[in-house]
């Protein structure tokens, strides 16, 4: 049985932060640390000492996590960021309610000797001789040390206390990873049992020695059970100091996702339930399983579930079946065609992510060339009166205050001219659009076109359409790009408006101009010509994207989300090889272009550079960052691949930026995750000038001094499939709606309420009709709840087997 984890995070805002610069704010920015790995960088909000991120992160986490950290920093042009303060959040915090953590907390202080890392390795025993007892204390090594000194690195040392006794190791320089393997034996001294406890410190040679963490062992441990493994270092055990809201806090949605998937064959009935339901007719269904999940869910807990559906649909070939049926179901039951698909069902939701999973290469080939335009130009664009900024454009032009008309004409230009490539560019994107969002969008139209054929409803069938295609997915992608990772960063104020504009302005499109001169936003009058030309082509263009084959989809075979062809990432890095052992120890600097598929990582000069070289990702064995210290460079990535010999090479990548390398890290853990024979450890440093810069071990083939962290990845559109995790999801919603869909329809006492009584107490043709649908229901809710009955047995049977394996003792290797 797999056990799953992943960790929902939203850094929402902050408020009431201290002021860390001399113009009397900050540009503050938040660094989410899992486990003391960053694993994301929100956007730093220039001078703002209440900013709004509104950045949401999946993480998908190995099982031993232990405590989530957000650091709250004021970004610098000069010198070292400031901190501001800190939130730690332990994995029992998280869990304490099941629906997460949704709220405003304090910031407090960044405390040197709280701010603890990595493990410790020891073999303790227990002697007697003729002289009593004696503790002999076997140090062994420590890895992933807090780095003290400004090198990025410490000058580790242990002291191990028993009793009023203490001894000490000696001092590893410039490491943080040391070795010792030293023995440390301490005599018992008369009185009640004392435990032992192991300090690790930075030594310095001026001012005190700086605390690295500890660990410590009461007597009935150390009598029954000595430790030895590795021991994940805790700080001094002290009150949590509160400070009062003196330096901010910071809104968070935080929600831990653990569960147990269980093998493959015991989720395939309820898979079968979950495909026969979209096969059959939806209009009256109330007790399928997409009926019942329908029914209960809401709110985020409803975009997760249309995600995960999707998804499994997706890898069973039957995405166009489930989406035609959750939009039968959604269209027989609206009566105003101006409502229809405008709320967040599990419709709406479904298709809406179902454009996310599939279409966003096509997103990003549509839109990417002309945002890059707005955000590397960055022109003043304003048509509200109430905003317009006249001292502003004075400012930067020195031909006097112009007047509102005179910025109206110039903004409008600017708006037209980037508004006129982006209609272009969707209008002329037929041929790229993804077959299955031309064969959803087929079907979508079909389905209005039968439920509204009147005349007067001629432009529902676009609507439908265009409400997902551009209120859903263009327009979102235009005004936040960076969600959609069209930018590494969210845009300035400035480029923020700009962007707004035009997401109103292909919003206005979407809508085929309904609602033009209506409303609070009559500032827009100027832009409607161009909207009303741009209208015409968008109705042809979504004539032609629904002129499309749907035969050839509808029963498809099962088949991955991103086909192992297409590139998942492309971008600039900088590659550092590792130079043959015969050579001198140096290391080549190069630009290259790389671009990562399922299949391989390859690189060349220039992305239109047609001789390439390439790794094929079946080779990778493991993908971790490097300390800064290895090269005196930020934000360094490893790839560890093996030849058919046997033999490890080691390719080093530089980003641009933390989140960068959070994103390239991720994709290739991602893909290369079905490899076989990962490394359990690698080194963190480089083996330069004879020895590994990390642990300082001489030998190039020495095994690695860190652990690896494969299986953290952040979540995104380019996820694989997981059926078996995907329908554990759906059988735990289930479960929350299993006596609701019993007392509704196999309670006695209830029977009577499902049937809908006739004004006129209608014919016995009626009746008997009412009384095989519900006889079909009651079969269909019966068969389902048999299905949830017999996963409720599995678990409980796979938990009871997991008990029995559980054996307390330290971390793994």
């Amino acid at each position: 049985m797999a056990k799953s984890s992943s960790l929902n995070v939203r850094v929402v805002e902050g408020r009431a932060l201290p002021a860390k610069d001399v113009s009397g704010s900050s540009d503050p920015y938040c660094i989410v640390k899992v486990d003391d790995e960053v694993v994301a960088r929100t956007a730093t909000i220039w001078r703002s000492l209440s900013p709004f991120w509104g950045e949401e992160y999946t993480v998908h986490l190995p099982l031993d996590f232990h405590h989530l950290a957000f650091y709250v920093l004021d970004e610098d042009t000069v010198g070292h960021d400031d901190i501001i303060g800190k939130i730690s959040l332990s994995r029992e915090a998280i869990t304490a309610d099941p629906r997460g953590i949704d709220s405003w907390i304090n910031l407090s202080r960044v405390d040197p000797d709280a701010e603890v890392q990595g493990e410790i390795c020891l073999a303790v025993q227990m002697l007697e001789d003729v002289r009593g007892r004696c503790l002999r204390c076997h140090v062994l090594q420590a890895r992933d040390l807090a780095p003290r000194d400004i090198s990025g690195t410490s000058d580790p040392f242990a002291r191990v206390f028993w009793g009023s006794q203490s001894l000490e190791t000696s001092t590893i320089k410039k490491t943080r990873f040391p070795h010792w393997d030293e023995v440390l034996e301490l005599r018992e001294i008369p009185g009640s049992p004392s435990p032992l406890r192991v300090e690790l410190w930075d030594w310095d040679m001026v001012g005190k020695n700086d605390f690295l963490g500890m660990v410590e062992f009461p007597p009935q441990v150390l009598q029954h059970n000595p430790p030895n493994g590795w021991f994940r270092l805790q700080p001094f055990p002290r009150a949590e100091e509160d400070s009062g809201g003196s330096l901010g806090a910071l809104r968070l949605k935080v929600r831990l996702t653990e569960d147990c998937v269980l093998p493959s064959q015991y989720y395939q009935p309820l898979r079968e339930l979950l495909m026969e339901s979209v096969l059959g007719p939806a209009e009256e269904d109330a007790a399928s399983p997409l009926a019942v999940l329908e029914e209960l869910t809401s709110g985020d807990c409803r975009q997760e579930l249309a995600t995960k559906l999707v998804k499994l649909f997706l890898g069973q070939g039957l995405t166009g079946p489930f989406l035609d049926y959750l939009t039968r179901r959604e269209v027989a039951r609206t009566t105003d065609p101006n409502t229809l698909f405008r709320s967040n069902s599990l419709a709406s939701k479904s298709m809406e992510q179902f454009m996310k999973l599939v279409g966003m290469p096509y997103l990003h080939e549509v839109l990417r060339p002309v945002i890059n335009r707005v955000f590397e130009e960055r022109k003043y664009m304003e048509l509200d009166p109430c905003k317009m900024d006249l001292g502003r454009t004075r400012r930067i032009s020195f031909k006097g205050a112009p007047s509102e008309e005179h910025v109206r004409e110039a903004s409008l230009g600017l708006l037209t001219g980037y508004l006129g490539p982006i209609v272009d560019a969707i209008v002329g994107s037929v041929g790229r659009c993804p077959p299955a969002m031309r064969l959803a969008f087929k079907q979508l139209r079909q389905r209005v076109e039968e439920r509204f054929p009147q005349a007067e409803h001629e432009d529902v069938k676009y609507l439908a359409i265009s409400g997902f295609l551009f209120l859903r997915f263009f327009a979102p992608a235009i005004l936040t790009p960076k969600l959609f990772d069209l930018r590494d960063q969210h845009a300035d104020p400035q480029t923020s408006r700009s962007l707004l504009l035009l997401a109103k302005a292909v919003q206005s499109i979407g809508n085929l101009g309904q609602q033009l001169g209506q409303g609070k936003e009559l500032w827009m009058a100027p832009l409607h010509p161009f909207l009303l030309q741009s209208i015409s082509r968008v109705r042809d263009f979504l004539d032609q994207l629904v002129d499309v084959d749907g035969k050839a989809e509808a029963g498809g075979p099962a088949r991955a989300l991103v086909p192992p062809s297409v590139t998942v990432r492309e971008g600039y890095l900088l590659k550092r090889k590792e130079e043959p052992a015969g050579l001198a120890t140096r290391f080549a600097f190069k630009k290259r272009y790389f671009r990562l598929s399922g299949e391989t990582l390859s690189y060349s000069k220039s992305p239109e550079w047609q001789m390439r070289a390439s790794i094929p990702v079946s080779h990778i064995r493991a993908v971790e960052r490097v300390d800064e210290g290895a090269f005196q460079l930020p934000h360094v990535m490893q790839v560890v691949t093996q030849d058919g010999a046997g033999a490890l090479h080691t390719t080093y990548l530089q980003c641009k930026n933390v989140n960068e390398l959070n994103q390239w890290v991720s994709a290739l853990r991602k893909a290369s995750a079905p490899n076989p024979d990962k490394l359990a450890s690698c080194h963190p440093g480089a083996f330069r000038s004879g020895h590994w810069t990390c642990c300082l071990q001489a030998k190039r083939s020495a095994s690695g001094c860190s652990r690896t962290h494969s299986a953290v990845t952040l979540g995104d559109w380019s996820d694989p499939l997981d059926p078996d995790a995907e329908t554990q999801m759906v059988y735990r919603q289930l479960l929350l709606g299993r006596d609701r869909l019993r007392m509704k329809f196999l309670e006695d006492s209830n029977m009577h309420t499902t049937l809908e009584a006739d004004p006129e107490q209608g014919s016995r043709a009626m009746e008997g009709a009412c009384t095989d649908a519900l006889a079909r229901q009651r079969e269909a809710a019966a068969r389902l709840l048999e299905v949830l009955a017999d996963l409720d047995q599995a678990h409980e049977e796979f938990q009871q087997q997991e008990q029995g394996k559980v054996v307390w003792g330290p971390l793994r290797p």
